[in-house]
């Protein structure tokens, strides 16, 4: 049986055609290298399965190598799928740079998110991405000294960088074609404006309305706690005002409101069009197929990374808005 070779970090610089001063400071972040010389060396890492001992390169550089991602990922809920796409994406960026993640519910409640914050103090991380809960809470307060992106959502004093889907845009042009295939009585349906993706899509809806003449009516238009049973039952409750068009912001709802449809042998979209949010598996098999819009999840966690480890690296803070595009999925529902 062969013996497995150790593999030096003057193998990676050799193969990288570079110092072997450079291969240490891309791997610790001590010093600024360009990105092309990054891609080289990391390229090098893995052709060779270099492997770096966390344990003494956080003693040299004391640094953890940790970086958390705290988010609303509920089991019993399928707004899982979101976020654990988010995350997938988070860490295929870390496993290449050598650092590992810790994922972590925050139940979109402000007492758990605020516990999880401070036992990410104590556990020494290099860097925290949150989604958080509330538009309210000052959360300069909570962070320990260690770079913080913002993911999918912003607190109203954001003071950090963030990385968001371009909820807006994507809702009026959502609300655009439901309009240009004749209707004028869209419903609304959504979870409550406690975060600012929420909002955002509310005012690409009643913008584009009122640009098109419209006058927004608030009987067509309900707030409610996510959940199931709230798509299923405000369903129904709308269904009363006679709207032709219904737009869902949150695919929990939007499958209790496809259930209540098919329950009640509402003809989709004869009868009803629908538009959700979230190109989730069942949307693709639902009768009609659902026309929704595509949040590009995985690639916003890919983003995130790539924004806090450049801070981590460079050693910097700042306030910085990234957006990223969504897509509109046009299926038989519109």
């Amino acid at each position: 049986m062969t013996e497995k070779k150790n593999v030096s970090i003057k193998d990676v610089a050799l193969r990288a055609n570079v110092s072997t001063a450079t291969v240490s400071h891309v791997i610790n972040g001590t010093r600024f290298v360009s990105n092309e010389t990054k891609q080289k060396v990391h390229f090098a890492m893995n052709e060779l399965n270099f492997r770096i001992n966390s344990v003494a390169r956080s003693l040299r550089s004391r640094r953890s190598y940790i970086i958390a991602f705290l988010a609303p990922i509920l089991a019993s809920e399928t707004s899982n799928f979101y976020f654990m796409s988010v995350a997938a994406g988070v860490q295929s960026v870390l496993k290449q740079r050598g650092y590992h993640l810790i994922l972590s519910d925050s139940s979109d409640n402000v007492e758990a998110e605020n516990k999880e914050i401070s036992m990410f103090d104590s556990q020494m991380i290099d860097g925290l991405i949150v989604a958080p809960a509330s538009r309210d809470s000052d959360y300069e307060q909570l962070f320990g000294d260690y770079p913080v992106v913002y993911i999918d959502r912003v607190p109203n004093h954001c003071e950090r960088d963030s990385v968001l889907i371009d909820n807006k845009t994507v809702t009026k042009e959502a609300t655009q074609r439901i309009l240009d295939k004749g209707h004028r009585r869209i419903a609304f349906l959504s979870g409550p404006l406690s975060v600012t993706t929420t909002i955002e899509r509310y005012e690409g809806y009643s913008e584009t309305l009122k640009n098109a003449g419209l006058e927004l009516d608030d009987s067509l238009i309900c707030f409610e706690e996510v959940s199931f049973e709230n798509g299923y039952n405000k369903m129904g409750d709308l269904l009363e005002k006679n709207p032709t068009a219904i737009f869902v912001t949150d695919n929990v709802m939007a499958m209790g409101a496809m259930t209540y449809l098919q329950d009640h042998s509402i003809r989709i979209p004869d009868q009803l069009a629908v538009v959700g949010f979230d190109d989730v598996q069942w949307t693709r098999v639902t009768h009609p197929p659902l026309t929704v819009i595509q949040q590009p999840s995985f690639q916003l966690g890919v983003k995130t990374a790539e924004v806090i480890l450049q801070r981590i690296e460079d050693g910097t803070s700042g306030k910085e808005e990234h957006r990223l595009k969504a897509n509109f999925l046009v299926r038989q529902s519109l």
